[in-house]
């Protein structure tokens, strides 16, 4: 972009009144997604330690919370400042993490959908799909088409802005022109895609479902939970930013529309509840994730227990060590009973 073409990016940048709101959101975000997707890391891990494949899924899906996750703070600034304050390169690096953890927990999710289609449609024909080494080589995949991906689509002239001294990360209004034939293909890969898989594989297992009356109502009853979970972090986290993305390349134009601007703000931050999502997706909505995170809470408690007991045990040492007991009182009392 040229220098006129910054400065109208600078004056049609919009300042919205709601930013308390969303700072206090990104600091939930924040305290709750930490410990939340460690957890579930320790979970999925145990999930893989019994050759459970989705362990291997859902692995993924926590260690990509946790690397965005890691940069929301960054992005709280920002909001604070309605400037960015950390250079060029750090710029790039918070963006790349940003759709770097869009796309690949979009690409999972289809994974797991399709993971359960197969087991559920067709629990014998591709059972080989099924393994542990089979899931590893598709996260393998999906993180290096999407590293490569963003690659070719984040860079410091595409996301970074600088007028004078007023610096602008990613959120440049309106959209420069070079951007939006990309924000056309981040709804069409980031997206739609993964939506249409996840619609089918949904769309064919109620229907293998409904026919199959070896299931019992509780198990019908997971599926359904899962299958839910699944499309609704789908749609609902990812849905309205990327169909804010194709609004913002038709309708934006300077002055910037403030309905278009609240409603791109309040979907960035639906796609990130993805993170709080996530842990939610399979520990408490299958037999197996509840069955592993009573688990190991139970550990967590036990070992709690355990070092609260030594801390217990050393604290009573040390106040015997220190107390004094008057060695004369012993040899007098003998005495005196002997003497009477």
């Amino acid at each position: 972009m040229n220098n006129s073409g910054l400065n109208e990016s600078v004056d049609c940048h919009p300042v919205h009144p709601e930013k308390t709101v969303f700072i206090a959101l990104h600091l939930t975000v924040i305290l709750i997604g930490i410990p939340s997707n460690i957890f579930f890391l320790f979970v999925s891990y145990r999930l893989i330690r019994q050759k459970n494949e989705l362990g291997v899924y859902l692995f993924n899906l926590a260690l990509s919370d946790l690397l965005f996750i890691t940069c929301l703070p960054v992005w709280v600034q920002y909001t604070i400042n309605d400037m960015w304050l950390y250079g060029k390169t750090m710029c790039v690096v918070c963006v790349f993490l940003l759709f770097t953890n869009f796309y690949t927990s979009a690409v999972l999710l289809s994974c797991i959908a399709v993971d359960r289609y197969i087991a559920i449609v067709h629990p014998l024909k591709f059972s080989s799909f099924r393994r542990c080494k089979t899931a590893v080589s598709v996260t393998i995949a999906a993180w290096t088409s999407t590293v490569v991906f963003n690659a070719m689509t984040v860079n410091s002239d595409s996301v970074y802005y600088e007028v004078e001294n007023y610096t602008i990360c990613l959120d440049s209004f309106p959209l420069p022109p070079t951007q939006r034939p990309v924000y056309v293909a981040r709804f069409v890969v980031g997206f739609l895609i993964p939506a249409l898989v996840v619609g089918f594989c949904y769309w064919q297992i109620c229907s293998d479902v409904k026919k199959n009356q070896t299931l019992g109502p509780m198990e019908r009853r997971h599926v359904f939970r899962l299958l839910g979970s699944i499309s609704l972090t789908l749609y609902l986290c990812f849905g309205p930013v990327h169909i804010m993305m194709v609004l913002r390349v038709l309708l934006e134009d300077c002055p910037y529309p403030n309905w278009l601007f609240i409603g791109y703000k309040v979907s960035t931050f639906l796609s990130m509840l993805n993170c709080l999502a996530d842990p939610l997706l399979y520990g408490f909505t299958s037999k197996t994730g509840q069955a592993s995170a009573s688990n190991m809470l139970l550990i967590l408690r036990r070992t709690w227990k355990k070092e609260h007991q030594t801390e217990v045990e050393q604290q009573n040492s040390q106040i015997l060590k220190n107390s004094t007991i008057p060695i004369t009182e012993e040899p007098f009392m003998s005495k005196l009973n002997t003497d009477c």
